[in-house]
C-alpha cells in the first residue's frame, strides 16, 4: 500500500495539504504534517488525528504510534505548488550539488518557470531547478 498516496487523497477530502510524511521506527511511528488555508490548529490535528486512525484500521496499517502537527514556521518546501503558494516570502535551500561553489542559498521566492524558481539572494536573481533542491524551507519571519 502507498502510504503517501492513501493520505493525499484522504487529507484532501477533509480540505488539509499533506505536507509531509515520515516513517519511523520499521514503519511503527506515522509523522503526518498537515496544513491548510489560515493555518493549522490543535482541533485540526486532532480531528485528523482521529479520522487517520479510523482509516488505518480500515486499511489496514500496520502501525504503534501516530502523530499529526502542522508544518511550523519553517514549513519544508516539497512540491511545486508550495514554491507558488510562498512565493515573496524568505526560503532556504539547499542544493544536492553546488552551483558557483555553493550548495545551500537564502533568499526571496519568487516566479516558478518550467521546473525552476527564482530566489533572489542578495538583491541578485538566481534560477534553480526544483530537480536539483536537496531540502528547502521557509525562513520565519518574526516582525
Amino acid at each position: 500500500m502507498d502510504l503517501r498516496a492513501l493520505l493525499e487523497t484522504t487529507l484532501s477530502g477533509l480540505g488539509y495539504e499533506l505536507v509531509d510524511l515520515e516513517v519511523a521506527n520499521g514503519g511503527r511511528l506515522v509523522r503526518v504534517f498537515i496544513d491548510k488555508a489560515g493555518g493549522i490548529s490543535i482541533d485540526d490535528c486532532t480531528a485528523v488525528s482521529n479520522h487517520l486512525t479510523r482509516v488505518f484500521a480500515v486499511e489496514n496499517v500496520d502501525y504503534d504510534r501516530l502523530e499529526v502537527s502542522s508544518p511550523g514556521m519553517d514549513r519544508p518546501l516539497n512540491k511545486e505548488q508550495d514554491y507558488v503558494r510562498f512565493a515573496g516570502h524568505r526560503a532556504r535551500v539547499k542544493l544536492r550539488s553546488p552551483i558557483g561553489g555553493r550548495k545551500i542559498f537564502s533568499g526571496v521566492l519568487g516566479e516558478m518557470h518550467d521546473g525552476a524558481f527564482q530566489l533572489l539572494v542578495d538583491e541578485k536573481p538566481v534560477m534553480l531547478k526544483l530537480a536539483d533542491v536537496e531540502k528547502a524551507r521557509l525562513i520565519p519571519d518574526f516582525d
